[in-house]
C-alpha cells in the first residue's frame, strides 16, 4: 500500500477525512490547531510538554540529523515555522520521532550561529566584513596558493549534512571550475567501508534494504550497531516486529540493544571478523545455505569455504570470548529461520580491518540466501543524515554519479550531462581524507576549505590535526555557527544557512530521496550553502559553467541526467514535488519504470531477481586475512579504550545538540568513561569520581561511570565529547581508509 493509499483510506489523526489528496495533506492543512506534544516519556525519558500551535498551514519535511530520514510536520504562520510534530503518515518514522528532531528547531535560533563573514585580522581577532571583501579574500588567498604551489595545493573537506543538490554543485565547481583536485567528505568517517565493501561484492554501492525488513524478519542481527540509541526510530520499528524474531547482537559491550537481545555475543574487541568467519564455517559444514543460490548468483563460494574451513569455533573461541557453544548457536538460528537480516554500523565500519568484516557480514547473507527477500539483506545503516547522498553525488574519490574518473566514458557522460568540456574533468580521483590530512603534514597542501564538519573535533588523533589545520597557509571554514573548535581555527568564516533554512534533497540509509524544505530565514547575513557556492563561482571567473545550476531543482535535474542508466537511476522522478507527494522515493526509479504511469510503491529493496551489477551478474564473496590489533593493551596502557554513540539526545561533535536547552538536560554535559567494577576497584575508583585517561597520543579527564556493560581490561567513552578524540590512535582501513575510532590502548588513573 502506497503512503497516498493510507492517506486516502482514512482520516489522518489530526488532519483531513478520506479523500484529500496526499499534496493537500502535506501543504494546504489549514485551520488554528492546539496540539499536546506528547515526547514519549517511557521511551526517551521525557516529560510532557503542551504547545499550542497557532499555525495557519503546515508542510513536512525530511529531518536534518541522521540518516533515518524521518518526516517532520512543520507547522507554519506566514510561511515561516513556528513548531513541528513528526509526520504521522511518513512511510519512515510513521508519527515517531527521537528527541533530536523534536529539537531541529530550536537549535537554529542560538546566539553561537554564524551571522556575518569574519575574517582574521593581524591582531589575531575575527573581525566582521562585507560578502563582497569575504568573497574577495576567498578567491584571491586561494588563487595565489595555487599560483604559487600548484592547482592541488588547495583542498575541500565537505559533509554528510548538506543536501545533495550542494554537494553537487561544490564538487563541480571545485574539480571542474576551480581546479581543486583533492577533495574528500567526513563520510570518509562513517561510510566508506560500507561503500567500498558494497561495490566489491555487489558491483556497486548498493544497501540492498528497506525499513520495512525490520519489522518482517524473522531474525535480526546486529554487528556493532546500537540501533536504540544510535538509530532509535529504526528501532521503533524493530519493537512493531510481530514475528517474535530472534534478536542477535554481536558487541564487546553489553549495549542497550543487545539487553533486547535473544542472544548477545560479548566478543574481546576486533575479533568481529574471525567470530563471523567462524560462523560461516559452521553455517557450512552443517549444510545450512542456499546451494541453489550460492551456485546460480554468487561467485568465490569454493575459495570462501576453504578459506573459513580454518576458523573453527573451538578455536576462534580460545581467543575472540566467546564459547563454540555459542558460536554454532548463532549458526544454526541463523541458517534456519526463513528471513534473516543483517545490520552494522559504526562498530563494523571505523575499524582497521572494516570492509572485510563488512563482506564477512554480506557473504553470510549471500550463501544463506537471505538477499532481495522480505526480511532480509546484509544491511549497512547509515551515520549522517545525507551521507548517501554524499556517496553518490560529492565528486570527491567518485565521479559525479558515482561514476569513475579514470574512466572515459563515464567522463564523456558526465560532460554531457552537466553541459561543460570533457577535459574539464580530472582523470583520477581525489586523495582520500586522511591523505589530505597527510598533505598538509608534508607540505603538499596549503590552502583548505572546510564546509559543514568540525575536523578540529571529530578527525582521529585531534591533537595532531589542530596543529596541521594551524600550519595552513589559508584556512576557511563555512558553518552555520561560529564557534565550532574548527572555526576557532579559520582565517575566514564564511556564514550559512542550516537545515530548515535552505531546500534540497537528502538520501536516508534505505535509498530515500527525502525533501529539505526553507522554513526559516536565516539569520543576519548567513546564506544557503548553494548561494554561496554560486557566488564564488562568479568571483572566480566561471559563473557561466554554472548558469544552469540557478538552483537546487535545477541541479537535481542535471543529477537525474548523470544518474541515466546507473544502478542509481533517478530519471523517472519527476521533480520535487513528486518526491513530496510519494512520501520520498527510494532510487532506482527510471523514465521506464514510470512509463506507464506506474508510480514508485513505498517500499523497495534491491536484488529480487537475484541479479548484482558486476557484469557476470553475480556478488563476489570476498575474504582475507585477519589483522591483529595495531596497539594492544600492555602493561604500560592496560585498557582498551572503545568509543562510539552516548545518548539519543547526542549527535556527533555536539554542534547542534549542544545548543538546544532541553537535549542538555538529558545527557551528561562533562565527559564520562564507562569502566568495569573490577578494574575501578584496582584503582579505587568509584562512580563519579575523576579519572585521568592516558594515550600515547594524549590525555583526557572524565568522570568515572562504573558499570558491567563494559568487560573487564575494557573502557568506553562517548565519540560526542572533545576528550575523546585526544586519545584515539591514527590507523585505517586498508582498502576504505576509514579511521579505526574503536580501539586504542590506554590507562585510567585516580585523579
Amino acid at each position: 500500500m502506497s503512503i497516498a493509499d493510507k492517506v486516502d483510506n482514512g482520516p489522518d489523526q489530526d488532519g483531513p477525512k478520506a479523500g484529500f489528496s496526499l499534496p493537500t495533506l502535506l501543504h494546504a492543512r489549514t485551520g488554528k490547531m492546539t496540539r499536546e506534544l506528547l515526547l514519549h516519556p517511557g521511551r526517551h525519558g521525557l516529560g510532557m510538554t503542551h504547545e499550542t500551535l497557532d499555525a495557519d498551514t503546515t508542510t513536512t519535511a525530511v529531518c536534518g540529523y541522521c540518516a533515518t530520514g524521518c518526516g517532520l510536520r512543520m507547522h507554519l504562520r506566514d510561511d515561516e515555522a513556528v513548531g513541528l510534530t513528526p509526520e504521522t503518515v511518513y512511510p519512515v518514522n510513521l508519527g515517531m520521532a527521537c528527541p533530536k528532531g523534536w529539537e531541529a528547531l530550536r537549535v537554529l535560533d542560538s546566539d553561537q550561529r554564524a551571522t556575518a563573514p569574519l575574517i582574521r585580522g593581524p591582531d589575531g581577532e575575527m573581525k566582521s566584513v562585507t560578502w563582497d571583501e569575504a568573497l574577495s579574500v576567498f578567491t584571491n588567498r586561494f588563487k595565489a596558493i595555487q599560483s604559487k604551489h600548484g592547482n592541488d595545493s588547495v583542498a575541500f573537506l565537505s559533509t554528510g549534512q548538506l543536501p545533495c543538490e550542494e554537494m553537487a554543485l561544490l564538487g563541480a565547481l571545485a574539480k571542474f571550475g576551480m581546479n581543486i583536485k583533492h577533495g574528500d567528505g567526513n563520510t570518509r568517517q562513517c561510510m566508506a567501508t560500507a561503500v567500498t565493501a558494497y561495490k566489491e561484492s555487489f558491483g556497486f554501492d548498493a544497501p540492498p534494504y528497506t525499513y520495512e525488513d525490520f519489522e518482517q524478519s524473522d531474525c535480526l542481527v546486529f554487528v556493532g550497531s546500537n540501533p536504540c540509541i544510535g538509530h532509535p526510530i529504526m528501532w521503533e520499528r524493530v519493537l512493531r516486529n510481530r514475528n517474535h524474531p530472534e534478536i542477535i547482537v554481536i558487541d564487546p559491550r553489553r549495549t542497550e540493544t543487545a539487553m533486547a537481545a535473544t542472544e548477545h555475543l560479548q566478543l574481546k574487541p576486533k575479533n568481529d571478523l574471525a567470530l563471523l568467519y567462524s560462523i560461516t564455517h559452521h553455517l557450512i559444514s552443517q549444510d545450512l545455505i542456499d546451494e541453489t543460490f550460492v551456485e546460480a548468483h554468487t561467485s568465490g563460494f569454493e575459495r570462501l569455504r576453504e578459506h573459513v574451513s580454518f576458523f573453527k569455533p573451538e578455536s576462534v573461541s580460545q581467543y575472540a570470548g566467546v564459547s563454540a557453544d555459542q558460536i554454532r548457536k548463532t549458526a544454526e538460528i541463523i541458517g534456519t529461520r526463513k528471513a534473516v537480516s543483517l545490520w552494522w554500523t559504526m562498530g563494523v565500519n571505523q575499524s582497521y580491518q572494516g570492509t572485510r568484516t563488512a563482506q564477512a557480514i554480506i557473504n553470510i547473507a549471500l550463501i544463506t540466501g537471505n538477499i532481495g527477500r522480505p526480511g532480509t539483506g546484509a544491511n549497512s545503516i547509515t551515520g549522517q543524515c545525507n551521507a548517501m547522498g554524499s556517496r553518490l553525488w560529492s565528486n570527491t574519490t567518485n565521479l559525479f554519479g558515482h561514476h569513475r574518473f579514470e574512466d572515459a566514458g563515464d567522463r564523456k557522460k558526465v560532460a554531457d550531462a552537466v553541459g561543460i568540456d570533457v577535459d574539464e574533468i580530472p582523470h583520477e580521483g581525489s586523495w582520500s581524507y586522511d591523505r589530505i590530512v597527510e598533505g598538509i603534514r608534508n607540505d603538499e597542501i596549503k590552502g583548505l576549505w572546510v564546509i559543514a564538519t568540525n575536523p578540529a573535533h571529530s578527525w582521529i588523533d585531534q591533537e595532531d590535526v589542530r596543529g596541521l589545520l594551524n600550519k595552513l597557509d589559508f584556512l576557511v571554514v563555512q558553518d552555520m555557527y561560529r564557534t565550532t573548535e574548527t572555526a576557532r581555527h579559520a582565517d575566514l568564516l564564511l556564514p550559512a544557512a542550516g537545515w530548515g533554512e535552505k531546500e534540497g534533497t537528502f538520501i536516508n540509509s534505505e535509498r530515500r530521496y527525502g525533501l529539505l524544505k526553507k522554513v526559516r530565514k536565516a539569520p543576519g547575513k548567513a546564506l544557503a550553502d548553494f548561494s554561496i557556492f554560486r557566488a564564488i563561482a562568479q568571483y572566480w571567473g566561471v559563473g557561466p559553467m554554472f548558469a544552469k545550476w540557478d538552483s537546487p531543482e535545477s541541479v537535481f535535474r542535471i543529477m537525474q541526467n548523470a544518474s541515466r542508466g546507473t544502478a542509481c537511476d533517478i530519471t523517472g522522478i519527476d521533480g520535487y514535488a513528486h518526491i513530496d507527494a510519494c512520501g520520498g522515493i527510494q532510487w532506482p526509479w527510471t523514465e521506464s519504470d514510470a512509463s506507464d504511469g506506474q508510480q514508485p510503491s513505498t517500499h523497495r529493496r534491491l536484488f529480487a531477481d537475484g541479479k548484482f551489477f558486476h557484469e557476470c551478474g553475480r556478488a563476489r564473496l570476498m575474504i582475507d586475512d585477519v589483522s591483529p590489533l595495531p596497539e594492544p593493551p600492555d602493561d604500560s596502557y592496560p585498557i582498551m579504550l572503545l568509543s562510539g554513540r552516548g545518548t539519543v539526545s547526542q549527535w556527533h561533535t555536539q554542534t547542534r545538540t549542544s545548543q538546544s536547552p532541553m537535549l542538555r538536560k538529558l545527557y551528561p554535559n562533562e565527559p564520562y568513561i564507562e569502566m568495569n567494577p573490577q578494574d575501578a576497584d584496582t584503582i579505587g575508583v568509584e562512580n563519579g569520581d575523576p579519572v585521568r585517561i592516558q594515550s600515547r597520543r594524549g590525555a583526557a579527564v572524565a568522570s568515572a561511570c562504573v558499570t558491567p556493560t563494559v568487560a573487564k581490561g575494557q573502557a568506553f567513552m562517548p565519540m560526542h565529547y572533545e576528550a575523546t578524540n585526544q586519545l584515539t590512535l591514527r590507523h585505517f582501513d586498508p582498502h576504505s581508509r576509514q579511521p579505526s575510532y574503536k580501539d586504542c590502548a590506554v590507562r585510567i588513573e585516580r585523579i
